[in-house]
């Protein structure tokens, strides 16, 4: 239940009721079908187009989609289980701000220790002052990244700065898990962001002011080792794991490359031998030639839904059993309805004119719609039941959880 307030001071509650989702499974091919059989949903090639914000399919929103299986190349849904990348954080101060850094004691201790290391000796209360700002600095190392590669890295802010517009970060340290240096960060700051302020206490701000990027800011000083696989055998590792890609990926690789190299271990790793003609100084090649390898990845039948925005996502395998659903909705209106009392003639002395608060509740059903689907019904036959009856993403949200209740949705529900 949501309440609005109107300009006049009305106050109204919204009860928003899928009321009447009554869902129905019904046999397939019954005789009661067949004596009033029931015109099913367009099909993929005369199904309307999704309206914006209402449902989206695994192809272009509103598009049919083909059906087709997608080939991709092993790399773009695999990677090699030694390259992954490294995180590095290191703890740095911002300068340069216009007055919209931290107010605490913390960014004046650091930057008396900085001038320190310049041989300025000067006490922290000398250096007050809100044009600096302590920041989190953070990065993500690749993996074979070279001496004095590039990388990019984040710069949050960790005090009560108001905007890092504008600001510089001074060489800060990079450090990895083991405590040792990795990279040096340094540069000016890019936020995206908007901050402004004048008298009285007015102020314009767009996107976040203390978050920002520096564009190759920082500079990579130690490398780490990486040793692929243990010389006789690689190990490719699937980004969502799954079965039946598994199995496609090293059905491909052996087609490919030979039989009997690749097998599935599990539903996420993929053991390759490496031939001897290719260990050693020819390695790369072969991991280039395996990268390059055509897969058909597995689609799984999921229907994902977000309750905060209303957005629905359903994928192209998901299929719905024979249903009939009755939707409908209930508003009910609450408004302040005052009434003035008057003290009758000859009321006591001290009697006065009061107001008494009242109300008037007002309540409005809509029609309940209802809309039938075939056995083994797809998106778009879903998708275009849905538009008929104009449902908005947030009845689509709760029409497709009664449908997973009643067992006639065949996918996973993922409600986010």
């Amino acid at each position: 239940m949501s309440r609005t307030r109107s300009c006049c001071g009305a106050v109204k509650y919204a009860l928003s009721w899928a009321a009447g989702l009554a869902v129905l499974g019904l046999l397939a091919g019954s005789a009661a079908w067949a004596a009033n059989p029931v015109q099913p949903a367009q099909t993929s090639d005369t199904a309307p187009a999704a309206s914006s914000g209402q449902a989206a399919a695994s192809g272009a929103a509103g598009q049919p989609m083909a059906g087709q299986a997608v080939t991709v190349r092993l790399r773009d849904v695999a990677r090699l289980l030694e390259v992954r990348d490294n995180q590095l954080v290191g703890v740095g101060l911002v300068t340069g701000l216009s007055g919209t850094g931290d107010s605490t004691g913390v960014s004046s201790q650091m930057l008396a220790n900085l001038l320190s290391n310049q041989d300025i000796n000067v006490s922290p209360t000398a250096v007050r002052g809100r044009n600096v700002a302590v920041v989190v600095v953070t990065a993500n190392l690749p993996s074979f990244s070279r001496i004095g590669d590039r990388i990019d890295v984040t710069v949050t802010s960790a005090g009560d700065a108001r905007s890092l517009v504008g600001g510089v970060l001074i060489s800060t340290l990079l450090r990895g898990p083991d405590d040792q240096i990795y990279a040096v960060a340094q540069g000016p700051l890019i936020t995206g962001a908007i901050s402004a302020g004048g008298p009285g206490g007015s102020s314009l701000q767009r996107n976040v002011a203390t978050v920002g990027r520096i564009p190759g800011g920082a500079t990579v000083e130690r490398e780490i080792p990486i040793q692929l696989g243990n010389g006789s055998t690689l190990t490719w590792v699937l980004q969502d794991p799954d079965f039946a890609t598994a199995v496609r990926a090293a059905e491909a690789i052996n087609s490919r490359l030979g039989q009997g190299l690749a097998r599935a271990r599990d539903d996420r790793s993929i053991v390759v031998s490496v031939p001897e003609s290719q260990q050693g100084g020819n390695l790369a090649d072969f991991v280039a030639a395996m990268g390059d390898v055509p897969v058909t990845p597995d689609v799984p039948a999921r229907v994902v839904v977000d309750e905060r925005t209303g957005t629905v996502v359903i994928g192209e395998r998901v299929r719905i059993a024979p249903v009939a659903v009755a939707h409908g909705s209930l508003t009910v209106q609450v408004e302040p309805n005052y009434q003035v009392s008057q003290p009758p003639p000859l009321a006591p002395k001290g009697s006065q004119t009061v107001v008494v608060p009242g109300s008037r509740v007002q309540a409005t059903e809509q029609p309940a719609s209802i809309f039938t689907l075939p056995g083994s019904a797809t998106v778009q036959d879903l998708v275009g039941a849905l538009n008929a009856v104009g449902a908005s993403p947030r009845d689509i949200v709760v029409i497709l959880q009664a449908i997973k209740e009643a067992g006639a949705l065949y996918g996973e529900l993922v409600v986010q």
